[in-house]
């Protein structure tokens, strides 16, 4: 897809732009988005989740047991509480 030209429209006391449907899909985008800013462009880009399809993969060796369910399910507490940006 090419260039594309926008307006900035309010949404409640900030402002955003629209994405067509399109654009979204070609970037792969879904719930959540990195959002950077370089020399005066703005970069989206789809957000990496930590530790994502770490359960399917764990899955895809046998059925979990308690220790393996309870690793899944444990709060990270260092990304809680320890790390700061």
């Amino acid at each position: 897809m090419g260039e594309l030209h926008g307006k900035l429209i309010a949404i409640g006391n900030s402002r955003g732009v629209r994405l067509p449907r399109a654009v979204i899909e070609q970037a792969g985008l879904v719930d959540e988005v990195l959002i950077l800013v370089r020399d005066r462009e703005v970069i989206i880009r789809p957000a990496e989740v930590p530790r994502a399809g770490w359960e399917e993969a764990l899955l895809r060796h046998g059925p979990p047991d308690d220790a393996d369910l309870e690793f899944l399910q444990a709060p990270n507490r260092f990304e809680d509480e320890e790390w700061s940006w």
